[in-house]
Parts: structure tokens; C-alpha cells; sequence
């Protein structure tokens, strides 16, 4: 995260003590990342954060990919795929490589526990749906567009508005997910030629320390399985926090798109990096303005990158056959671009209104069985054969 924040109450000095109305202490907990050397935020709790009562195995998690086969354009249909469950047992992982791991969800019910990844931060992007992240940090509601940026070790839950279908993309990362660095300063602000700032992200809205006894499940998920954790004491105890680690909203709609007189590549979409990775938005935009342009992206070999493309809403300026929730990969080192007919169709376009996020990572991503039962396997040959009709 790129600024300070605080919500509730805290003393005056860290690290130093800071009392409960009857007497006793708050237990201070520090947040951390990169060995104490990285962002973080200091936590104040009306209990330990330490008491456990019962450790049990949930489940051991180990994806199964398809066996090498022909390397291929792909196309997976995810409108087809149906989910149900909370925000973590509705996933269908589809992709994955040792950074990263994509997956596709619909939740139809709140969770009854809360979640935590340890090795990690996760951005889940909310196609569909509205409703509230609960976290130690506070309560942060969302809705169609957002990008919920959780980082790892964040205790979390999500409660979806009651009748309110939700779709969502997962993001996994092995790693921290932050703004490049290209549009931080070195104190760490955004600068002026950044298409969105601090204004434009939303924290915790506010808290709400719950003082209560009883059992209750936190799962972690950490070392390829996921523990559940039974606590005595409700885990949304905070009373104050301040630093600047902590979950928060990015919609895409405020991400200003930066256009030129020709064709601007992916790296101007970037919105995200992390480890071996990099998340980029595509948005409703004013197209080139050169006398002369092409507005359809021109044929590409993007030699060191598999490029995933999840289709959001609208028009799509270079794809015949894609609907909404699909998402291609082009895999690093085989070009790719427009369908037949889309580069010269775009002559003369002045704007587009095609919403989609992209995923770009440096190490080649495997393919789950759940991505096959997706696949439309017309897709590598569509530049040849004509589906416009289709």
C-alpha cells in the first residue's frame, strides 16, 4: 500500500501500553511483510490473537493440469461453468504456474468462517454481484468493476448482498500484489502521468470490534492445504489500527486509459504488478487519432509472456466469437492478433467500449481439468476459418 491510514482508536506511541476501560492491556499485533522491512500496520485486539482451542485438516489441495499437449491459442468459456458454495469453495481454478494461480467463481452464499492465504496476496476482480469484505481491518463494501486487493495474511471473509448473482475473478499470487513502481515516486506517492492515485483507493470504511465468546473458524490456507483454526473469542476484535498494510477497492472504472496518435501497447493497461506477473485494465477509451491509425492491435509476439484475457462487457475491437466471462490465452513465443476482417474494420473508429482484465505472466501457466471442460477447441483456428457467424 502507498499511504498511511488509520480507523479506531490507538494510543498516542506504539509499542507502548495502551489500556481497556476495566484495566487490562489491548494486544497490540504488527502486520508485516519483506522480514519487518516492508509496509505494515499495527493492530490493537481485545484478546490475544494467539488463543486457539482446535486445529483440524480442512483439506490438502493439489491441482490436476493436463498432460503436455500441442501449444495453442486457447478459449475457455466460464459463462459455463456453474459454482456454488462461498467465495472460497465456489473457485474453479483454471490456471496456474508457481506465481500464480487464476480462477473463476459464484458464490451463492456468505462464508461462514474467514480465510486467510499465507503465502500471498489475493485480487479478486467483481464482474457481478455487491456486497461487504469483512476483515480485521474493518468492513469494505463492493460492487461491479472493483478490484479487492487483500494482502497475505489478512483475515477476511466475504458477505455478498442477499439475491444479488455474483461472478467473480480470482487472483492468487505467490507474492505482493502493489501499483508499479513506474507510476510511484520515490517516497512512495503516485506521480502526475499515473492513470489513478490514492483518491481513487478505497480503504476500510469502518470498524466495528466485536466482543463475544463462543467458537470460532478461521481457515488458513498455507503449504498446499487448509487448516481450520477454532477460536474463543469472535476474531473481528479490533478495537484501532494505523500503518499502511491493509485491504482495500480499486474499481476499474476509475483507471484513466492513456491513448496516443497510434496504437499504445498492454504496458499502458497496467495496473497491478507482483512476482512473475502483472494485471493490466483494459477500459472504454478515445482510440488513435492519427490521421492514418489502425485502431486494432497489431500482430504481436509477446515473447516472454502467456497472455490471459478475461472479457468483461462490450464490443470487442479485435475478437469475433467471445462473450462475456470468457477468457483467452495466448501462450509466450506464438503470435497472435485480430480476427480476420477486425484490422482493417477499425479504420476509422474513434473510441471503444470494451472492458476486460488482463493477466501477463513470465512463466508459462498449466491448464486444470476444470479449464478443458471449458474449452471452446474451435478457437486456435479461428483466424482461418471465418466465425463470424457463429
Amino acid at each position: 500500500m502507498t499511504y498511511y491510514y488509520r480507523l479506531g482508536t490507538i494510543p498516542k506511541k506504539r509499542h507502548t501500553q495502551f489500556r481497556q476501560p476495566d484495566g487490562s492491556l489491548y494486544h497490540e499485533e504488527l502486520m508485516g511483510i519483506q522480514g519487518f522491512t516492508g509496509i505494515q500496520s499495527l493492530l490493537y485486539h481485545l484478546h490475544p490473537p494467539t488463543q486457539v482451542d482446535a486445529v483440524r485438516l480442512v483439506q490438502t489441495i493439489a491441482l490436476e493440469f493436463e498432460p503436455p499437449g500441442a501449444l495453442r491459442p486457447r478459449h475457455l468459456r466460464t459463462a459455463q461453468g456453474v459454482s456454488t458454495g462461498d467465495a472460497i469453495s465456489s473457485r474453479i481454478p483454471l490456471l496456474a504456474n508457481a506465481d500464480v494461480c487464476i480462477s473463476v467463481a459464484q458464490p451463492t452464499e456468505p462464508m461462514s468462517y474467514w480465510y486467510r492465504f499465507a503465502h500471498g496476496d489475493e485480487v479478486m476482480f467483481i464482474h457481478d454481484g455487491s456486497g461487504v469484505l469483512e476483515s480485521q481491518y474493518g468492513l469494505l463494501h463492493y460492487r461491479p468493476g472493483d478490484y479487492l486487493v487483500i494482502p497475505t495474511g489478512v483475515l477476511w471473509r466475504l458477505l455478498p448482498d442477499r439475491g444479488i448473482v455474483q461472478r467473480l475473478l480470482v487472483i492468487e499470487a505467490q507474492g505482493h500484489t502493489a501499483p508499479p513502481h513506474r507510476y510511484l515516486n520515490r517516497e512512495g506517492q503516485f506521480l502526475e502521468h499515473s492513470p489513478y492515485g490514492e483518491r481513487d483507493l478505497r480503504p476500510p470504511e469502518t470498524l466495528v470490534p466485536r466482543d463475544e465468546v463462543g467458537k470460532f473458524e478461521v481457515r488458513v490456507k498455507a503449504r498446499d492445504r487448509i487448516t481450520a483454526y477454532i477460536y474463543p473469542h469472535h476474531p473481528m476484535d479490533v478495537v484501532g489500527w494505523d500503518g499502511h498494510l491493509y485491504p482495500y477497492a480499486f474499481n476499474i472504472a476509475d483507471f484513466e486509459p492513456i491513448t496516443g496518435r497510434v496504437h499504445q501497447p498492454p504496458p499502458v493497461h497496467q495496473t497491478f504488478e507482483a512476482p512473475g506477473f502483472v494485471i493490466c485494465s483494459f477500459v472504454p477509451r478515445l482510440l488513435d487519432y492519427h490521421p492514418l491509425a489502425i485502431p486494432a492491435p497489431y500482430n504481436h509476439s509477446n515473447l516472454d509472456s502467456d497472455e490471459v484475457l478475461y472479457y468483461v462487457e462490450g464490443n470487442f475491437l479485435s475478437r469475433n466469437g467471445i462473450e462475456r466471462s470468457s477468457i483467452t490465452v495466448h501462450p509466450s513465443g506464438l503470435p497472435h492478433g485480430p480476427h480476420p476482417g477486425k484490422y482493417a474494420a477499425s479504420i476509422g473508429q474513434n473510441r471503444t467500449d470494451e472492458l476486460a482484465v488482463m493477466i501477463d505472466t513470465f512463466r508459462p501457466l498449466q491448464f486444470t481439468h476444470q479449464a478443458i471442460e471449458l474449452e471452446d477447441c474451435q478457437y486456435a483456428y479461428s483466424w482461418t476459418i471465418d466465425r463470424r457467424s457463429s
